[in-house]
């Protein structure tokens, strides 16, 4: 267990912290998994899973379910709009509990919120409530012109600021670029998406 304040400076244990992650990059993996409730995030814990992410809105009864585990709030598109609502949102995020932000929201909003130190996961890939500009659900990565562009986004990610980013639906060998020739974690997402495309032999 490791010692840090949170953002409202209060003592606590962690399971992980940012420093841990970064300095575990091409070393370990580990898991994570999604709880937004006090039963999913014990249940998360008692699993053995290594860190949970949550609604942001979800962070107090996320963390009264797991006090240890290190938790990222996800920063729901529709929910936090504009660049005050993104600040205020992450802030009140960290300081009721929170590790980490995602945001699947434009580079120049990662590169603002690391401005301000808030440890922030981008997202790339598959976004479902942007899938309408590419066609629908669908794997992303998957042509010369879509794999070079997911890798430069890497790069970009990396060059905002972002200490990881969440991976949805991404061909493996993309994401190893990512992983091993930028400085960002990568988080993978195997999810309900992935299930739905495979059912509908979607690609």
């Amino acid at each position: 267990m490791k010692n840090i304040y949170t953002w409202a400076a209060k003592p606590v244990k962690r399971t992980l912290t940012v420093g841990d992650l970064k300095a575990a990059k091409g070393k370990r993996k580990f898991t994570q998994v999604t709880a937004n409730s006090v039963e999913e995030a014990e249940a998360a814990e008692k699993a053995g899973f290594d860190m949970i992410i949550s609604n942001a809105k979800n962070v107090i009864p996320v963390r009264e379910g797991s006090k240890n585990l290190f938790l990222t709030a996800a920063l729901v598109l529709n929910e936090f709009v504009t660049a005050e609502d993104i600040m205020r949102g992450a802030f009140k995020a960290l300081e009721n509990g929170a590790d980490a932000v995602m945001t699947p929201r434009s580079m120049d909003v990662v590169e603002m919120l690391a401005k301000e130190d808030v440890p922030v996961m981008g997202h790339l890939g598959l976004v479902p409530r942007k899938s309408t500009w590419i066609g629908g659900l669908r794997a992303v990565g998957k042509t010369a012109d879509e794999a070079y562009e997911l890798f430069q986004k890497f790069k970009r990610l990396e060059d905002a600021g972002a200490f990881s980013a969440e991976c949805e639906v991404i061909p493996e060998e993309i994401e190893y670029e990512g992983y091993f020739n930028t400085a960002t974690e990568v988080h993978r997402v195997n999810n309900i998406y992935k299930e739905l495309l495979s059912k509908n032999n979607i690609e």
